[in-house]
């Protein structure tokens, strides 16, 4: 029987021959799965369970949202788009929307790190510190 830790490792050394120049391949994913699912070798749910976290969670950090007081315009859009892709790598697909909530500035929020240079985030954290 496999042990975890051998399904870890071999999750990670597929999930590294996915990706082409640093980007995950979407071809490369699909037939990894159906190799695994197609040869059914002791542990292969739990491998596949693996890849499929580390699939999805390399989608996340490549998935950036940014939330703004009102729409921004089309320069602005360009560079926010940049800097996100010079600050986490190429591939990262970027979602804008309007939160009127944020009174002004802008949130980013990619994977699990959340950048708020909001003004509600600045009397949020101006609240905590009294």
């Amino acid at each position: 029987m496999k042990t975890i830790r051998q399904i870890k490792r071999d999750a990670r050394h597929l999930f590294r021959l996915c990706l082409v120049n640093g980007v995950l391949e979407q071809d490369h994913v699909r037939q990894v799965v159906q190799s695994v699912l197609g040869a059914k070798r002791r542990g292969y749910l739990a491998l596949a369970t693996e890849f499929e976290r580390l699939v999805r969670l390399e989608r996340m950090r490549h998935t950036a949202t940014v939330e703004s007081a009102t729409p921004l315009s089309a320069d602005l859009q360009a560079e926010v788009v940049a800097s996100l892709a010079r600050l986490n790598g190429p591939g990262i697909s970027t979602s804008f929307a309007v939160n009127p909530a944020l009174i002004g500035g802008m949130r980013i929020k990619v994977a699990s790190d959340l950048y708020d240079g909001s003004l509600e985030g600045g009397l949020a954290a101006l609240e905590n510190s009294f």
